[in-house]
């Protein structure tokens, strides 16, 4: 009978993990490339999990995809890590147990915003490798992202019949970090053709129980758990899971009785946890029937909108000034707050204040657009990157924004820190600027990035980034557009330096629909122009204006020059564009000052005209 005709009739035992027992062993190289170089060794795995009753055995090829055996250097081995694993487990298991080739989720716990195509290339290469050897189903496990899964399954599901095993996992019991719920993607993956689905990885057998109370028997497909033994605990600079294998054989026999017919381990389980499982369901049938334990939704209250506008809703009707003042370096904070109240005065619709700009230090930008809004009265457009916080710093700051009544964020990747005071810092990126517009639109659904309620929803109006300062705007563009797609609302240019970029913007994005604040910077000095022109990424200047600014004859016409240099830009930018974004040089905001007065004297002089002409008309 084959893998599926068994599971009709009885419950089957799969083994647990390979990794935690060659990490165990003291191997901290890449587990995969041992199918080659210690090909004995990872045959004595299997041997004692068949030894301990496990009927089902994986193939050691988690990680053996182009992509993961790239950070060895070891893609080009694709093939013969893979066939070589088959061989392995074949020889291991011989006619008394079934081989399963596992290819496990390429994005792991980290956020995406989409599949590439070279992650379906790296998937399609490993499954051809598998399929080749003949193996008796296939384990996909270890999927975070429900969306990868079903991309995955579609292709196998394309290409073979034969069985095909799904494990997603879940950061919080019962739901997924997209906030579905686990039973919604069980039968999505039923219905999409998978024969076994079910839980692996992150949660102990407490949790995926739980979980999995919530599940109904498949109709047509089988159900698995994988539970890994424990939560880890981090000592001596290793990770160890401290369950007692016993513990598992209570756990096998209720999770029988949730509908589970195959059953294994995941991190931190050995053969003495699969023996403890054997044992626990010793003499006992699969069911075919439960109660599901309704799960509770939990209400998700919608957020008390503030009396104020926000800049996006702003920008869409009128308008808008806002004005970019850089956090202090250091702790004197007296200058800053003294332009945030000249900024206020001269009507400004807000600040935009940037996290860490060029990876350099400064108070936190939540501080202080927090105090603005408080002693001050005026809003703020914070900037938050993906460089300096990992998923649970965003998550955690996010929330933070929320609760101190900042609803304008920009969204960011940042500067990398080799460029900054800190050079030997590490940059985080657990996401991309995509992936986090994505998950802050999430939060507005009231779900956590693990897929748990917040039990209130966010109102974020995020803005993104946009560079057209490049020699092809269509591309730039063509990023923007999916940058749309994945949730942003408004869009900040970078500063922009002549008329014709300016119009040249206008043409490439006319069909966008989200509002857009064009970018200026006064110029203060001709050293500052060729900085900001030959260092700074994503800034250029036009030969006319740095030679317009070199010929001034003192610090003082240099300075005139770059302020009558940005009024005809803001002349151009007006006509085009609704928002104006200006970015303060040096916190010198007397130069924003002005330049917001200027703007707000020729905007009532192009709507008088307009007026006149409409009354002739």
């Amino acid at each position: 009978m084959n893998l599926l005709d068994n599971l009709k009739e009885r419950i089957l035992i799969g083994d647990g993990a390979t990794g935690t027992l060659l990490y165990s062993y003291g191997i901290d190289r890449c587990f995969e490339e041992l199918n080659l170089t210690h090909p004995d060794g990872i045959f004595h795995i299997h041997e004692e999990y068949l030894k301990a009753g496990a009927e089902v055995i994986q193939t050691n090829t988690y990680g053996a995809n182009y992509i993961k055996l790239n950070r060895y250097g070891l893609e080009e081995r694709v093939k013969e890590i893979n066939s070589e694993a088959v061989k392995i487990a074949r020889r291991a298991a011989k006619k008394d147990a079934f081989v399963i080739g596992t290819i496990g989720g390429i994005h792991g716990a980290r956020f995406h915003s989409e599949l590439s195509e070279e992650i379906k290339r790296s998937f399609r290469e490993q499954l051809y490798c598998l399929l080749f050897e003949n193996v008796d189903g296939l384990l996909l496990e270890t999927y975070y992202d429900l969306d990868e899964l079903i991309t995955v399954l579609k292709i196998a599901r394309q290409v073979t019949n034969i069985p095909i095993i799904t494990n997603v996992s879940m950061h919080e019991p019962g739901v997924l970090e997209n906030g579905i719920l686990l039973s919604e993607a069980i039968k999505r993956l039923e219905d999409l053709g998978a024969d076994v689905v079910g839980v692996n990885c992150r949660l102990g057998p407490y949790h995926v129980l739980k979980a999995l109370e919530t599940v109904p028997i498949p109709e047509k497909a089988f159900l698995s758990a994988y539970p890994n033994s424990s939560l880890p605990e981090f000592r001596n600079g290793k990770l160890l899971y401290k369950s007692e294998p016993e513990y598992f054989k209570k756990f096998a026999a209720h999770f029988r009785d949730e509908g589970v017919r195959l059953m294994g381990g995941c991190c931190g389980t050995t053969p003495d946890h699969i023996r403890s499982m054997k044992e626990g369901i010793q003499g006992l049938k699969p069911i075919k029937k439960k109660k599901v334990k309704e799960q509770a939704r939990i209400e998700i209250a919608e957020t008390k909108k503030l009396d104020e506008l926000t800049l996006f809703e702003k920008v869409k009707t009128k308008r808008s000034i806002i004005v970019e003042l850089d956090t202090p370096k250091d702790l004197d904070t007296r200058r800053f707050f003294e332009g945030a109240k000249a900024l206020k005065e001269v009507g400004i619709d807000g600040l935009t204040v940037a996290d860490n700009s060029l990876a350099s230090p400064r108070i936190c930008n939540k501080t202080m657009a927090s105090l603005v809004k408080r002693d001050i009265g005026l809003s703020s457009l914070v900037h938050v990157t993906c460089r300096d916080r990992n998923l649970i710093g965003l998550q955690s700051h996010l929330m933070g924004l929320h609760t101190l009544g900042i609803r304008d964020i920009l969204a960011i990747t940042g500067d990398p820190t080799k460029i900054g005071d800190f050079p030997g810092a590490t940059s985080v990126f657990d996401v991309t600027s995509f992936d986090l517009i994505k998950l802050i639109k999430q939060c507005n659904e009231g779900v956590s990035f693990s897929g748990k309620s917040l039990k209130q929803k966010t109102n974020f109006h995020v803005a993104t980034a946009f560079n057209p300062n490049v020699h092809n705007i269509k591309k730039s563009t063509e990023r923007l557009e999916k940058k749309i797609q994945f949730g942003a609302d408004y869009v900040l240019t970078q500063p922009i330096f002549s008329r014709e970029k300016i119009i040249e913007t206008r043409e490439a994005t006319k069909h966008i629909k989200a509002p857009i604040y064009i970018g200026i910077m006064p110029l203060v000095s001709s050293k500052n122009a060729e900085f900001l022109h030959n260092e700074v990424p994503g800034i250029k200047l036009t030969d006319e204006t740095r030679k317009r600014i070199a010929i001034a004859k003192s610090p003082e016409q240099e300075l005139r020059t770059g302020l009558d240099i940005a009024k005809e830009l803001i002349d151009t930018a007006i006509e085009y564009f609704n928002g104006i974004y200006l970015i303060t040089p040096f916190i010198r905001y007397e130069l924003s000052v002005e330049l917001a007065k200027y703007i707000q004297q020729r905007t009532k002089e192009l709507d008088a005209k307009k007026q006149s002409q409409f009354v002739l008309s």
